[in-house]
């Protein structure tokens, strides 16, 4: 075999090698995107389970509040579509309603001492307010894992393996203006 063979064969198996290990990263950025999605939809789930749970508490403290209630209901069930259906633009607008909707609940509930002392209400207000911060960090991993994605298949050489693959962009989780505004807690109170 000749050099100029030589030289060739091992170029090529090295570009073949280069370019499986640029396939497999991509392949691991993109599983990361769905596992943090995964992470974000099991709390989502949990939040679906434990809002029916906090309704019934309330209504039987809260009988004239109807509307508070049905509020959070309706809420609860457009996440748990945009959730179904993976609309990760609709889950964005259905979470800022859903935590308008929980938070002007609580915000009544104060009005309604015994309430604010029934240890159930104060358990799932509680798993809920955790529920809540659980899922604002999930969202925070899930939109870099997907920005991560997306600047990976955008970059050469990858772009090139990527676009071969028909690797495409991750959505971001993104929220309306309302959602990223402060809260008027003495809105709330009124």
């Amino acid at each position: 075999m000749s050099v100029f063979a030589t030289v060739l064969l091992v170029s090529v198996v090295i570009l073949a090698i280069y370019l499986v290990m640029i396939y497999n990263n991509l392949v691991e950025v993109k599983h990361n995107v769905a596992k943090a999605w995964a992470n974000i939809d099991v709390l989502l789930k949990q939040r679906h389970d434990e809002l029916p749970k906090l309704v019934e508490t309330c209504k039987q403290y809260m009988k004239f509040e109807q509307d508070t209630l049905q509020k959070v209901i309706d809420a609860r069930s457009r996440v748990f579509a945009a959730r179904e259906s993976k609309d990760i633009g609709a889950l964005g607008t259905a979470e800022a309603g859903l935590r308008s909707s929980v938070g002007s609940l609580f915000a009544v509930a104060e009005q309604y001492p015994d309430l604010k002392t029934n240890q159930t209400f104060t358990q799932l207000q509680a798993r809920i307010s955790g529920l809540e911060n659980a899922i604002a960090d999930r969202r925070e991993f899930y939109n870099e894992s997907a920005n991560i994605n997306n600047v990976r298949i955008e970059q050469f050489p990858e772009v090139l393996v990527a676009r071969y693959c028909k690797m495409v962009p991750a959505q971001m989780l993104e929220f309306d203006a309302a959602e990223k505004t402060d809260v008027d807690m003495k809105g709330l109170f009124q």
